[in-house]
């Protein structure tokens, strides 16, 4: 464990480098609230102090989750990075938007209207920094020109900062891409302020996304912690749960991810990527400080998707267990009368929730018609309910691999459709209540029932919204991929057709 002495000497160095100084408040600003929103990739909620992890130092983060509300069941829609991000963007499930690795682009329709073109539209000051993570159908270049400031780049982006050309000046004082982000923040932030202009603020770290590649600088933050696994660590967890989970690269990469045998070490590098980005957080929470604007900027943490980390014997995402699926979720708002009480909301949340609520917190109209609500109710009753339910789904990756399910505040539903080989099509019903850790697949016990019927009815209602309002012909095939009640024979002739 690192000493407090270096840790404050680590941060103080951090500080300097940045080399910002102090502003009076501006009373002339408007009083539209500024929105940044800090998006990481895959991150698990075992990486954070406030999401009950004593081992990690994440003070700028904790912080944050005390100044607003921490969320314990916020959950992506699609555990993977592309799909997922659109689904923030839009408001949308996978299906309404068409965008995954496999299945096409996102339009440039959804696109306008996505969250930051609906702040732009409404006179904020808009900017992008880090990993876009989609492509615009037709377009061959990023939307850089959507955006008044843009540090973003394709693909995965680079841990180097130098080997993203958009944040290429910043490498110099910032040679790992983390921190480069705080500094970008940084100057828009300034400028705004200094236009009288509100804005919005996108940030997508590329941590933690392998290869695995942290800060040097802090090296010894984690250098001899012990992590104890996770209750559910191990393939020994996983015997229970659906065949068809262990087709995919997630089974093999528990091993070969070094999460079997050599587990403190991956885990030790793995939280130090986030270690760097709870210092960016604390440096773009100081120059609002500095600016004079901290009481009137809304804050929204989360990642894309989360990550196994040797849960059931697995490694990787994509899967719809709790690992992979639910994520971490701050939402500060120091407007709100709730703030700074460390409140927690365990009201069920969703990636497609955000653009919606960015949008009502500042006041702005959402687009009819999307899949996402507002959880700004949240700020002022946590325990209040905003939706019933969430589709989680994976259509990407082997096919044998692909599920659909519903969660609930209460239970998670998924259905396995494959019957390929030995494999047979494979419900799963887990208790969220008793049984966070998915140890016992409750489909098979009497007792539930009821629950299992219920969890069943509600599953299909959901799926049928994909016949319904899939945005691509081939999506409606899933409604019947993903029919309790279609013969694997008829699910072939399906197939057939789509490979």
């Amino acid at each position: 464990m690192l000493k407090l002495s270096t840790f404050l000497i680590l941060a103080l160095s951090v500080q300097l480098n940045f080399c910002s100084s102090t502003f009076s408040q501006d009373d002339s600003l408007s009083q539209k609230p500024n929105i940044i929103f800090l998006l990481t990739d895959d991150q698990s909620t075992i990486t954070m102090g406030c999401y009950g992890n004593n081992e990690v130092q994440t003070p700028n983060l904790d912080q944050l989750a005390t100044d607003g509300m921490i969320f314990d069941r916020h959950y992506v829609t699609t555990a993977i990075c592309m799909a997922s991000r659109a689904n923030i963007f839009t408001g949308l499930y996978e299906f309404r938007t068409g965008c995954n690795f496999t299945t096409g682009n996102l339009t440039r329709d959804l696109w306008e209207s996505s969250y930051p073109m609906r702040f732009k539209k409404a006179g904020y000051r808009t900017a992008f920094a880090g990993k876009f993570g989609i492509t615009i159908e037709g377009e061959k270049q990023l939307p850089s020109q959507d955006f008044d400031l843009w540090g973003g780049g394709p693909g995965q982006t680079n841990y180097i900062t130098a080997r993203n050309s958009s944040m290429k000046k910043y490498a110099s004082k910032f040679p790992h891409s983390t921190l480069s982000y705080a500094a970008f923040s940084r100057d828009f932030i300034n400028q705004s302020v200094t236009d009288k202009v509100p804005f919005c603020l996108s940030i997508s770290f590329k941590a933690s996304h392998r290869p695995v590649q942290p800060d040097p600088q802090f090296d010894s933050v984690y250098e001899n912690s012990i992590f104890l696994k996770p209750k559910n660590y191990g393939r020994e967890n996983g015997l229970h749960l659906a065949e068809q989970s262990k087709t995919g690269r997630q089974y093999t990469r528990f091993e070969e991810w070094g999460y079997s045998n050599d587990y403190q070490k991956v885990m030790r590098k793995y939280n130090q990527q986030i270690f760097g980005v709870d210092v960016a957080v604390g440096e773009i929470r100081k120059v609002l400080k500095q600016r004079g604007i901290t009481n009137n900027t809304v804050i929204i943490f989360t990642s894309d998707n989360g990550f196994l980390c040797g849960s059931h014997g697995y490694g990787s995402k994509v899967i719809p267990y709790e690992e992979s699926t639910r994520v971490p979720l701050i939402i500060y708002d120091p407007r709100h009368p709730s703030s700074g009480k460390g409140l927690r909301c365990d009201s069920l949340t969703g990636s497609i929730d955000l653009s919606p609520t960015m949008l009502q917190l500042a006041g702005l109209e959402t687009p009819e018609d999307i899949d996402g609500v507002s959880l700004s109710p949240l700020l002022k009753s946590p325990t209040k309910p905003v939706r019933e339910s969430l589709s989680l789904m994976n259509f990407w990756g082997p096919k044998t691999t692909h599920s659909f399910g519903v969660v609930t505040n209460s239970w998670k539903y998924l259905y396995w459709y494959s019957q390929e080989g030995d494999m047979l099509a494979t419900e799963e019903l887990f208790d969220m209540s008793l049984d966070a850790d998915e140890l016992t697949n409750a489909a098979f016990d009497e007792s539930n029932l009821e629950a299992l019927n219920k969890m069943r009815n509600l599953y299909d209602k959901h799926l049928y919204e994909i016949n319904e309002k899939a945005i691509r012909p081939f999506y409606r095939d899933y409604k019947d991929l993903f029919d309790r009640k279609q013969t694997w024979t008829d699910k072939k002739e399906i197939l057939k057709k789509t490979n």
